[in-house]
């Protein structure tokens, strides 16, 4: 499937989890980790915090071999996700089509700061307005760091409906 700005907005919004905390964090990161093993062989980072106060919640590697530079990846992609309110995905989808980048549409927007690379998605909660927490994963191609996410928090919702 190619992805759209409206395709991964109705990612984002079929996402929403019906609570938030340590524990839904743990076995979503955990999901995400053993998709990854079972998918890729590039290691990745996988980070999942609170939104308000960036607490970590998980953090894992898939394997040996991730590099310090992820890490900053990981800060940059959740900079856009709590900014913005959006995944990093579909804040690339809609500057490309607008056919600028993010430092030509928002000025101040340090590109050592933000990441508009697939990999940061928003944790949204059914009755809780804005995002309560960031998942990020760093190490693969973008569309692949997105659907990792997406797929580990469609898989936490089909057992945990």
């Amino acid at each position: 499937m190619s992805l759209t700005v409206e395709s991964v907005t109705t990612q984002e919004e079929a996402c929403r989890l019906p609570s938030f905390d340590s524990n839904v964090a743990w076995e979503i990161g955990h999901i995400i980790r053993a998709n990854v093993q079972k998918k890729f062989t590039r290691p990745v980072v996988i980070y999942i915090a609170h939104a308000n106060s960036s607490q970590l919640l998980f953090f894992a590697t898939s394997g040996p071999g991730t590099l310090p530079d992820n890490m900053h990846w990981v800060k940059r992609k959740e900079a856009v996700v709590l900014r913005w309110g959006c995944s990093t995905m579909r804040m690339r989808l809609s500057l490309q089509t607008k056919t600028k980048t993010l430092q030509e549409v928002y000025e101040m927007s340090d590109p050592s700061i933000y990441a508009v690379h697939g990999g940061g998605f928003p944790v949204k909660v059914e009755g809780v307005e804005g995002v309560v927490g960031v998942i990020v994963v760093s190490g693969l191609a973008q569309e692949d760091d997105h659907s990792v996410i997406v797929d580990g928090i469609q898989e936490y919702l089909a057992k945990n409906p």
